[in-house]
C-alpha cells in the first residue's frame, strides 16, 4: 500500500464540499483547529506537571537498606 496520494484527497475534499457546502468548511476547520490546539494543550500539562513533583520529592536509598531488608527475610 503506497498511502494516501493526490487523487485521494482530492476525492475527500469534493466529498467535503458536497455534504458541508462552501460556506461551512471555514467554520468546520476553525473548530477543528480550537480543538487540536486543546488536545495538545492537555497533553503537555501532565508532563509538566509530573516533572515538577519528580524534581521536588526524590526519595534517598541506599544499597545498605537494601541488604538490611533482604537479610530480615
Amino acid at each position: 500500500m503506497a498511502g494516501i496520494g493526490a487523487p485521494e484527497i482530492i476525492l475527500i475534499l469534493a466529498v467535503v464540499l458536497l455534504l458541508f457546502g462552501g460556506k461551512k468548511i471555514p467554520e468546520l476547520m476553525k473548530g477543528l483547529g480550537k480543538g487540536v490546539k486543546e488536545f495538545k494543550d492537555a497533553t503537555n500539562e501532565p508532563t509538566s506537571t509530573t516533572t515538577n513533583h519528580t524534581t521536588t520529592t526524590n526519595p534517598v536509598s541506599t544499597t545498605a537498606d537494601h541488604r538490611d531488608e533482604r537479610t530480615t527475610l
